[in-house]
């Protein structure tokens, strides 16, 4: 039995489907009731308290760690799913980490992530670490303003990172998971080119096949829109990021060759598989 939390996002949904199609034994964990494959078991848990994982990690032999907004939970303690694991029988952990703990390792949240990934390799369980630059699928912000009015709103229009594709994490996880090959490995996951929130646009553009227009928000405008959704302190984090990207956040990794024996998906094919979302 392998057990995916975050199983219902951008990751852990596909990671779930493609553990099923190995005819693997499934159980996928969320915070709400949520459709899984056809053979997969759901079970409603919130990693903001481990103990809750119990009843999920029954009969589990690998275990899949996407914490999202839980690690920042009021009182949170994420170290204890990793005791959780050990504790029920569990004999493998991959954790989605993230690359700032080695680009930009002082801020608050990475310093937290190293603290955990420190306590994964001390567990005395096997374990592979991904750490994934920025999503692609973070261009899902813009979906709205795409659909009512044909327009991309971003600030940083000409300054790119290397983005990634869910989907090449969903399958470097898998790999983990399933081969004793990736044990003891610390992944860096981007994308196969820097690209541009303008250049963003355009792949939208050509995916939906009708203009999409550019409009570049001053870095205020772009705070007081992410801080509707995250601690200001962060939005401020993120902001640095995409504006200053250093060079550690500019390289192109081979990680995703190297696991899954071929270059990750461009922008534009996720783009193009993920179009009805901009209809």
């Amino acid at each position: 039995m392998i057990v995916v939390t975050g199983a219902t996002g951008n990751i852990g949904r596909p990671l779930t489907r493609a553990l099923a199609e190995a005819g693997r034994q499934v159980t996928a964990v969320s915070r709400h009731a949520a459709a899984v494959p056809d053979g997969v078991r759901h079970v409603v848990a919130d990693l903001a308290e481990p103990a809750g994982l119990k009843p999920a990690l029954a009969g589990a032999k690998a275990l899949f760690v996407l914490l999202s907004g839980d690690l920042h939970a009021t009182g949170a303690n994420p170290a204890d799913i990793i005791g959780e694991a050990a504790a029920g029988g569990v004999r493998r952990v991959v954790l989605l980490s993230t690359l700032g703990v080695v680009t930009r390792p002082s801020g608050h949240t990475r310093i937290a992530m190293r603290a955990l990934e420190d306590t994964l390799r001390e567990s005395g369980l096997e374990w592979a670490i991904l750490r994934p630059g920025g999503f692609a699928s973070n261009a899902l912000w813009w979906a709205d303003s795409v659909r009512t009015r044909q327009v991309v709103a971003a600030p940083f229009g000409d300054v790119g990172v290397p983005i990634i594709d869910p989907a090449d994490i969903a399958a470097v996880a898998a790999a983990c998971l399933l081969d004793d090959r990736h044990t003891g490995g610390v992944y860096e996951l981007t994308g196969p080119e820097v690209i541009t929130p303008r250049r963003q646009a355009e792949a939208i553009a050509t995916a939906l096949g009708s203009p999409v227009r550019f409009h570049e928000l001053t870095r205020g405008e772009a705070k007081a829109a992410m801080s509707q959704s995250m601690p200001a302190e962060l939005a401020d984090d993120t902001l640095d990021i995409l504006g200053s990207p250093n060079p550690a956040e500019l390289r192109v990794s081979p990680d995703v060759q190297r696991v899954l024996g071929r270059a990750p998906r461009p922008f534009a094919d996720w783009a193009a598989r993920n179009v009805a979302a901009f209809r």
